[in-house]
């Protein structure tokens, strides 16, 4: 999942810019004025967000296992973006965005002996696909955006448990060999998900080469697979668990406008 997000937002950011070189030597004047004229250019640039993921369906199978929940008031998300439009349809771009965040928990046990147990449970949530728009000009340098983006993506569910104490460097290579055997490990839940992402966005263009956008969209996902360690298929996973959620998100790009 991570390896497709990382393609999806260097492809997004990189492939738009190619249509919109500048010259090197003045500064781009400021966005020319509104006209009949459909809208031409290319961007690409910085996309963070804030998903609001439900957790809680995770939390009832992490808590009662002794770990701590995660917190529930959503996720940090980063990522890139970028379009063109396209010259035989008015005012609509296509595109590609990648996104990606994370969240984590950590609970300690104490035994009588002194002897220590720590879990850690981190979520990761990522997507990544292509996107179209239709873009309406409201006034000067703002636009309204209405779109969707169709991809794939999903969550990491990854659940460590150590004795947490420090580790050398060569016990963890006798460790890897079979040397030794603890309480230590380290399992990886895995679901891939269709990812499917409608939104509405106010963009304004404060320079012929920069851009700024604040929106609002829904982070849907079905069809899930799940894998344990990426190995062996996890079967029985509830449907609440995944990565749906709503999503405000922003954004800073370069390019034309």
């Amino acid at each position: 999942m991570k390896k497709l997000v990382l393609v999806v937002v260097l492809t997004a950011i990189i492939s738009p810019l190619t249509f919109a070189q500048q010259d090197d030597d003045s500064i781009p004047p400021m966005p020319p004025r509104r006209s009949k004229a459909a809208k031409v250019g290319a961007f690409g640039g910085f996309t963070p967000g804030w998903l609001f993921v439900d957790v809680n369906p995770i939390n009832e199978f992490l808590v009662p296992n002794l770990g701590a929940a995660l917190k529930d008031d959503g996720v940090v998300m980063f990522g890139g973006a970028g379009s063109a439009y396209i010259m035989f349809l008015p005012n609509v771009r296509v595109g590609g965005v990648g996104m990606s965040g994370s969240i984590s928990s950590t609970s300690l046990e104490l035994f009588p002996s002194g002897q220590r147990l720590r879990r850690d449970a981190e979520l990761t949530v990522g997507f990544g696909g292509v996107t179209i728009e239709y873009v309406v000009p409201i006034v000067e340098r703002l636009d309204v955006a209405f779109g969707t983006m169709l991809g794939g993506g999903g969550i990491d569910i990854t659940l460590r448990v150590s004795d947490g104490s420090d580790r050398l460097w060569t016990e963890l290579w006798g460790n890897f060999g079979g040397a030794s055997t603890g309480s230590n490990f380290t399992h990886k839940l895995s679901g891939s998900y269709f990812v499917w992402v409608p939104s509405v966005s106010l963009e304004y263009a404060a320079l012929g080469w920069l851009g700024a956008r604040l929106g609002a969209s829904y982070v849907g996902m079905s069809a899930p697979s799940w894998e344990l360690d990426n190995k062996a298929e996890i079967l029985g996973v509830p449907g609440k668990v995944n990565g749906k959620g709503f999503m405000v998100n922003a954004g800073l790009f370069v390019g034309t406008f």
